[in-house]
């Protein structure tokens, strides 16, 4: 696969050394550094960004990471392990963040899922405003909520695809979503690409859990 053209924007190192992480503990530590060597990231190998807060990580090259994937696994085998990759990355670390910690306290917990819903989901959108350059945000609709990135990491200088590919953001959405809501699965649907040629990358979360 080429290099993609580095962005000017990046993402805090600590999202990517838990992306890194969740992808050694889906795939095992072979697998990922076949996944880094074909992404022109081989200085990563036993080398994994720092755990903090610092915007050092580009957008390209974690966009790079997602593309090894498909190229390797294919695009469905590349999807599922995107999906397990963002959920595992949340599981891991990211509920821990200020903006959601509070989705454990008790007064949360006895709130109705709607409104577990629409606190948590802005939420989720405004840690990842406040530690990278990608710019999230969240509207309500009747049966719905739109999650929308502005700047996408996960597909950054991607074109001509013919399908959504921004799985780990899904698994991220999706395990996000169990954590806030106290156990319920629900459907998220990625409606808008850029990789597809959209101006943005669009998430539907339908309001009504699936389990």
């Amino acid at each position: 696969m080429d290099p993609i053209p580095k962005s000017p924007y990046n993402y805090a190192n600590k999202i990517v050394l838990i992306s890194l992480k969740a992808l050694e503990e889906v795939m095992g530590k072979n697998g990922l550094n076949a996944i880094l060597n074909l992404a022109h990231l081989p200085h990563l190998i036993d080398n994994y960004p720092p755990d903090n807060l610092d915007r050092e990580f580009n957008f390209a090259d974690f966009s790079a990471l997602n593309l090894a994937l498909e190229e390797m696994y294919g695009p469905r085998g590349g999807r599922g392990l995107a999906l397990r990759a963002g959920r595992a990355a949340f599981a891991d670390a990211l509920r821990n963040f200020g903006a959601l910690a509070g989705a454990g306290d008790l007064a949360f917990k006895v709130l109705p899922l709607h409104a577990k819903m629409r606190i948590g989901i802005p939420a989720m959108a405004r840690i990842f405003t406040q530690i990278s350059d990608q710019y999230s945000t969240v509207e309500e609709r009747e049966n719905e909520f739109i999650y929308t990135i502005h700047r996408c990491p996960v597909c950054w200088g991607r074109s001509g695809s013919d399908k959504p590919v921004c799985f780990i953001a899904v698994g991220l959405l999706q395990e996000g979503l169990k954590w806030v809501s106290g156990g319920n699965e629900f459907r998220v649907n990625e409606s808008k690409c850029v990789a597809m040629g959209d101006e943005v990358c669009e998430f539907v979360i339908q309001k009504t859990p699936i389990s």
